[in-house]
């Protein structure tokens, strides 16, 4: 017999899952659209072209690709993987995007904003709060280099998250550029920064200790391994003070890093004057594409994030002539309902959801058109109306409703329906009343 589970990574969602969903969804689309952005879609699979060699080495492999089909799949003759495969289910909604720019730029405006929801797939290992398809909300601006980007993507994400009860969140800040001179400072040759980003990037996961076994493991010398933890760890000590810890930062890479580059991060903080951004100069992020300006957001108690973004100025270039300014960020969705669940942070009337506002019964065989109409008429006192099926015992069909969760009963009795009227049942209470059809929405309380 066959498994009634979804596949490994893979999930089923209830309707009080998707409820809590789409109330995320909701305030991430309002706060999105008041910052000027519009939505887009995009198809669930790519060109498998379209995708390689977009997202370093480890994205590379996490990509779910599709065999080809019918005739074109030979499988005696297969000598190399583009022999197997020509499509792939989207990895991120970023890389897409770029396409779509590189493929409408004569229809798009000099600055584009938009955002899109939708799943994306990964062939990764699941843990908690991380799945092989899940949903990613992007916002993204193109066409503009200026920091201004930067700080309203920073601005618009931190409205979402006070929206939705976060209190407790920190945007990290970094720059690819700040990277870049810490890893030449410590002497790490260019050719093999990559690798280095990429082990740097596990810092928060496997601490400092697995980070310089994995630099040593890709080529990088022990005494470049040391000073780089040596540069974290002060950047460490300086995270964990009370006060004035961006300033400290900043003075701490003067020596190190660009006045240019410094002086980027800062029109980023005044932008963003409003959302808690902390500069972190080992924060990493492993996607190649990144040029400029990366972001994440950590939660306390949450191994990894609940989002994160940059600039990456190059990567439309790659589907067309020219080189056109992009930044994005990317929302998380499943990680931030998993701690939304965790902390009882749903509003009563989305966590304690009801699937109807009020429920009718039906009296006998005879009177199912009578209670039909009647739902009807309920329906348009902008009431959510399920009726019960079936002509069984009263009985039943009230401890049905109890068991769903439906806070009121209508009851259309052959009485009842003579003189126009009906029973309202509050199934909290107890209490029954008898009115008027047009009565019942101004006696229901939700």
């Amino acid at each position: 017999m066959a498994s009634t589970n979804p596949a490994r990574g893979m999930r089923d969602f209830l309707p009080a899952d998707v409820r809590k969903r789409n109330y995320v969804i909701g305030i991430i689309k309002s706060v999105y659209e008041s910052y000027g952005f519009e939505p887009l879609e995009t198809p669930s699979v790519e060109n498998l072209e379209t995708l390689m060699g977009k997202y370093g080495d480890e994205g590379n492999q996490l990509v779910f690709k599709i065999l080809k089909r019918g005739e074109k799949l030979d499988l005696e003759n297969a000598t190399k993987e583009s022999d197997l495969s020509d499509l792939a289910l989207r990895y991120d909604l970023t890389v897409p995007l770029a396409r779509v720019v590189a493929n409408n730029k004569n229809d798009l405006p000099k600055f584009f904003k938009r955002y899109q929801i939708q799943p994306v797939w990964r062939a990764d290992r699941p843990a908690r709060g991380r799945f092989r398809e899940f949903y990613q909300c992007d916002v993204d601006a193109i066409g503009s280099s200026s920091m201004v980007v930067e700080g309203e993507l920073m601005s618009a994400v931190s409205d979402i998250l006070k929206r939705l009860g976060f209190t407790d969140f920190t945007i990290r800040l970094n720059h690819r550029q700040v990277l870049t001179d810490i890893l030449d400072t410590a002497g790490v040759p260019e050719e093999l920064h990559t690798d280095a980003l990429v082990a740097i990037d596990k810092l928060d996961k496997i601490g400092s200790d697995g980070v310089s076994t994995e630099l040593s493991e890709r080529g990088i010398s022990a005494e470049s391994s040391t000073m780089l933890m040596g540069i974290f760890a002060e950047t460490q000590q300086i995270l964990n003070q009370e006060k004035d810890i961006n300033r400290t930062i900043v003075a701490n890479l003067i020596n190190i890093v660009s006045n240019e580059t410094l002086t980027e991060l800062g029109q980023i903080l005044k932008f963003a004057d409003k959302a808690p951004i902390l500069i972190d100069p080992s924060l990493a992020r492993g996607l190649s594409y990144y040029t400029g300006a990366i972001m994440e957001i950590t939660v306390p108690d949450l191994a990894g994030s609940l989002g994160g973004g940059g600039r990456y100025d190059g990567l439309i270039g790659m589907f067309g002539k020219e080189q056109i300014p992009a930044c994005g960020f990317s929302l998380g969705l499943e990680r931030i309902l998993v701690v939304m669940d965790e902390k009882n942070m749903f509003p009563p009337e989305i966590a304690e959801s009801t699937p109807a506002d009020v429920m009718v019964t039906v009296w006998n065989e005879e009177s199912i058109t009578d209670s039909l109409k009647l739902a009807a008429a309920l329906r348009k006192q902008n009431l959510r109306v399920t009726v019960y099926p079936e002509a069984e015992k009263l009985g039943k069909q009230f401890k049905y409703a109890d068991t769903i969760g439906v806070p009121y009963v209508c009851v259309a009795g052959d009485d009842e329906i003579k003189a126009g009227k009906v029973k309202l049942k509050n199934m909290k209470t107890g209490e029954e009343s008898t009115l008027s059809v047009n009565d019942v929405a101004s006696n229901i309380k939700i």
